[in-house]
């Protein structure tokens, strides 16, 4: 059986939710697949190493990748390098106006480790562009989160066809 590994980290709930959505799309999908959802602060190489495609998720803060999505991504670079080549991967980036930056950062560390991008990266914008909105528990509209549980059941699908 496959194993898709969600990777994410999330302050005010909103990478969470649409990592949430993924991941229920993933379980509804028919095909037979293992489905885990760690936050980045757990997750290591290992489990890197055991799984079999990936959702990397992250909030975009200061137009970068948040520090604890990028300390994942340091622990974990080195001792899986060579290691994932060709396995997919999604990205998503939970953004207060923009994503573009966090969203190239992790393509850049998915490109190093030799992944395969299997379907668009996604932002999706929260549109937080004060103190108070960016600090505050998001609410992810039901649009985002219906198109995450499609992400995942496309993932789904594909590992357990052998598609990607």
């Amino acid at each position: 059986m496959k194993t898709l590994l969600i990777v994410y980290h999330s302050l005010t709930t909103g990478t969470e939710q649409l990592c949430q959505a993924i991941f229920d799309g993933a379980k509804a999908s028919e095909e037979p697949l293992r489905v885990r959802m760690l936050k980045a602060s757990e997750a290591a190489p290992a489990d890197l190493l055991s799984a079999d495609g990936y959702v990397f998720a992250a909030p975009e803060n200061l137009a970068a990748i948040a520090g604890v999505m990028k300390d994942f991504f340091d622990r974990s670079y080195y001792p899986a390098l060579g290691q994932l080549n060709g396995r997919p991967v999604c990205i998503i980036v939970c953004a207060g106006s923009d994503g573009r930056s966090a969203c190239a950062q992790m393509q850049r560390i998915c490109t190093g480790w030799r992944l395969k991008e299997v379907m668009p990266a996604k932002i999706v914008c929260t549109h937080a562009d004060s103190e108070e909105a960016i600090m505050a528990t998001k609410v992810i509209d039901q649009r985002e989160l219906d198109a995450c549980f499609e992400i995942g059941q496309g993932m789904a699908t594909g590992l357990s066809l052998g598609v990607f």
